[in-house]
């Protein structure tokens, strides 16, 4: 037998760590001396106590590495794996939110653009545009561009089409007369307040119809993005394209938790498959955010009959490209196009600029 000393420096744990996995009931030694209370480990621990080092240098869990250690193998390296997937994909997910962050922080202590005035009243230049695609007999995409409000809802089951109508529908009340002394909480609650009544209007979820709804409010240079399903929104910035939105999916639920990588996600056969949307039977839990605008900056909302089929470097090529909302939404229509165009496509695309240049 090792001594707890010798059985430390030869798995590379601490003796501390070592009395905590004891306690733990996840490496218990052999035998404790009963008067001293020293504790002994047989050289036959070392491997898993190597295991638990490792796993720990991996930043597992304890709770989940006394369940790798109680497995087989070859499920123990399927559980590693999966736990590791997980870890990437929160790791990216939070990098994406820590560029965007940067993003904004920097903008608060910085001037706009070299010629603008920070008091200058903001618009809107936008373009909507769906189409029905290559493959669906009908389309069930709705959208809305203008100065206030941009829409887009994907329409699911038999009322798909008038499901997605009806919520974009619900909106358009808001494009009415802005407030530019809007708090952001009022301008967050009105958004939601409307979305909850295009919720409520929508058909049982008894029927297998409903839609996806991601919108975005302005009042002066704030926005309020409001989204449920697996429709997205977009910010083209200096920094790049960022990603607004996170997929309300069966799929996406499993990436999360590191059981699929976002690779197989691409084709796993449920990936269309909502865990949130307006289907007026389930509880209606949106995802909501502000956001400060600025000119120069391009939004986008699209469904995923344009992301599922059109990877990020070209959608943010053509966003890039294009000398007009009008020119990027076509392009990017195109674009599905030439994917194949499995999926109806809705998309939107809008430049925040100052009043007196879209005049």
């Amino acid at each position: 037998m090792l001594t707890i000393g010798a059985f430390a420096r030869a798995s590379r744990l601490s003796p501390k760590a070592l009395r905590l996995y004891d306690e733990l009931g996840l490496l218990t030694p052999v035998r404790v001396d009963p008067h001293s209370g020293y504790r002994y480990y047989a050289p036959a621990q070392l491997e898993r106590a190597r295991l638990v080092a490792w796993l720990r240098r991996l930043g597992m869990p304890l709770a989940r590495i006394r369940e790798v250690c109680g497995l087989a193998p070859a499920a123990a390296a399927r559980a590693v794996a999966a736990y590791w997937a997980q870890v990437e994909t929160e790791v990216a997910a939070r990098r994406d939110l820590a560029a965007f962050l940067v993003d904004q922080l920097e903008r608060k202590d910085a001037t706009m653009t070299e010629h603008h005035d920070p008091t200058a009243p903001l618009t809107l230049r936008c373009a909507a545009r769906t189409d029905r695609g290559l493959v669906r007999p009908a389309n069930q995409d709705a959208a809305h561009a203008g100065p206030r409000l941009l829409a887009v809802a994907d329409g699911y089951g038999p009322g798909g089409g008038p499901a997605a109508t009806a919520a974009v529908e619900a909106l358009k009340a808001l494009e009415g007369e802005e407030d530019q002394e809007a708090g952001a909480d009022d301008l967050l609650a009105v958004l939601e307040e409307a979305a909850r009544r295009a919720h409520r209007a929508a058909p049982s979820a008894d029927d297998s119809t409903g839609s996806t709804l991601t919108a975005v409010l302005r009042s002066g240079a704030r926005l309020a993005l409001l989204h449920v399903g697996d429709s997205r929104a977009y910010v083209l910035r200096d920094s790049g394209l960022i990603r607004l939105t996170h997929d309300h999916t069966l799929v996406q639920s499993l990436v999360d938790e590191g059981r699929l990588t976002p690779e197989e996600a691409q084709s796993h056969p449920q990936r269309a498959l909502l865990s949130r949307s307006l289907d007026g039977g389930t509880d209606f839990a949106p995802d909501l955010q502000l956001l400060d605008a600025r000119p120069g900056e391009r939004y986008l909302l699209c469904t995923d009959g344009l992301t599922a089929v059109v990877p990020p470097e070209a959608i943010r090529a053509a966003l890039a490209g294009a000398a007009t909302p009008h020119e990027a939404v076509a392009d990017l229509v195109r674009l599905a196009h030439e994917a194949g165009a499995p999926d109806n496509v809705g998309c939107v695309v809008a430049d925040v600029v100052e009043e007196a240049a879209a005049a």
